[in-house]
């Protein structure tokens, strides 16, 4: 789920090893958009704390675009978007179902399993290569295949806002951002995007 199409895939490949030399961990790639103006999208953190600050998301752009100016893998002109996972995170690898194990999250699987899809609930960790999650309305914690899951992004709640708001308090941060009540998935660390023109 880190990369959803081939040349995502061919893309986090050279990415990878770019913020695993900073210290960084690659949470998703997306290229997104058509032919004339596409938009290269990275969500990424520290390996050691699930964190990022504005600065590393700085330093991993400008490494992405040293390696790719001289690969040249987009072609044609795109933006260049770094940024945190966000608040209400996707959640892309089997250890971020354990990491925020104990918050709502909403999954979605590429087949059908017992006669839906999308699920919704609380995550329990994950045994084996399974994603638990105790669904709403259910007694048994469902186990769903990690392999299976499309999609999964943790709800946006009061115990992950908390958890937002402690994060902020760690680095340093004022607790009131500013933003309208609500808002909090701008909480996103984002570098300015700039254009790569490829053509």
């Amino acid at each position: 789920m880190r990369a959803k199409t081939a040349e995502d895939r061919a893309l986090l490949e050279m990415i990878d090893p770019v913020a695993e030399s900073l210290g960084l961990a690659v949470v998703r790639v997306r290229l997104m958009g058509g032919t004339l103006r596409r938009r290269l999208q990275i969500m990424a953190e520290r390996v050691i704390d699930n964190d990022i600050s504005v600065e590393e998301c700085a330093r991993l752009s400008r490494a992405v675009s040293e390696v790719f100016d001289a690969a040249d893998p987009i072609s044609g002109e795109y933006l260049l978007e770094v940024s945190s996972p966000g608040i209400d995170r996707p959640l892309t690898r089997l250890m971020d179902f354990d990491l925020f194990e104990g918050y709502e999250a909403r999954l979605e699987t590429d087949r059908m399993v017992e006669g839906r899809k999308r699920f919704k609930g609380i995550l329990a960790g994950v045994e084996g290569d399974n994603v638990a999650i105790d669904l709403d309305g259910e007694e048994d914690t469902a186990l769903i295949p990690f392999e299976w899951i499309a999609d999964a992004k943790l709800v946006l709640t009061d115990e992950l806002l908390k958890r937002g708001a402690a994060l902020r308090a760690a680095r340093g941060e004022p607790e009131d951002d500013g933003l309208p009540e609500g808002a909090a998935e701008e909480d996103e660390q984002t570098t300015p995007t700039s254009t790569k023109d490829k053509a």
